[in-house]
């Protein structure tokens, strides 16, 4: 699927500028992974993109979110390994446990994205620019701090080979080089 074809898909399903913003950061995030590992970046990013194309069509219940979108994805003929990722990134819905490379980077990427834009939020100027990974690493400790982000999903970056300070240095760059795209 084309990125154009992908962004209308998007918009057909998400009305929420904040969730669309999320999934933008997340494809950037993924992107950024896909070249560092040396995976293809436009699947990757495909993945960050679509990841919760059902999050509206299901009312943000976990407990269903991403089946809906495997759903729809396969009726589109999308690639199977997206489809996986995309099913298996939210754990209250899958059947069986995350454990390829391409699984653990989307659960670990699209997470992240997260917990960098609440870093964010707490400067006066709520911009990336001012964001450094080493704030978003000190985040990670602070549960209370964005207490729905999961940060066992973002630790899953060592089991794709990248330690958390570097993954957390990648997200934070992949993230403002769109920076103006999504209002950060």
């Amino acid at each position: 699927m084309e990125r154009e074809k992908a962004l209308e898909l998007l918009h057909q399903y998400i009305k929420s500028p904040n969730m669309i913003n999320h999934c933008l950061a997340s494809e950037a995030v993924m992107k950024a992974i896909a070249i560092k590992l040396g995976r293809d970046r436009e699947k990757w990013a495909l993945a960050g993109l679509l990841h919760d194309l059902d999050v509206e069509l299901v009312h943000g219940d976990m407990y269903i979110h991403g089946k809906e979108t495997a759903k729809i994805l396969k009726e589109l003929n999308v690639d199977d390994e997206i489809i996986d990722a995309i099913r298996l990134h939210n754990e209250s819905s899958a059947i069986e446990k995350r454990s390829k490379e391409f699984q653990y980077a989307l659960a670990a990427g699209e997470t992240i994205t997260g917990l960098i834009v609440a870093t964010a939020l707490v400067y006066p100027d709520k911009k990336l620019a001012s964001v450094k990974p080493k704030s978003v690493i000190k985040r990670m400790k602070e549960a209370k701090f964005a207490a729905s982000v999961r940060r066992e999903n973002i630790m899953e970056c060592e089991l794709i080979g990248i330690p958390l300070a570097e993954f957390c240095e990648l997200s934070v760059n992949a993230m403002r080089e769109i920076a103006e795209d999504i209002g950060l």
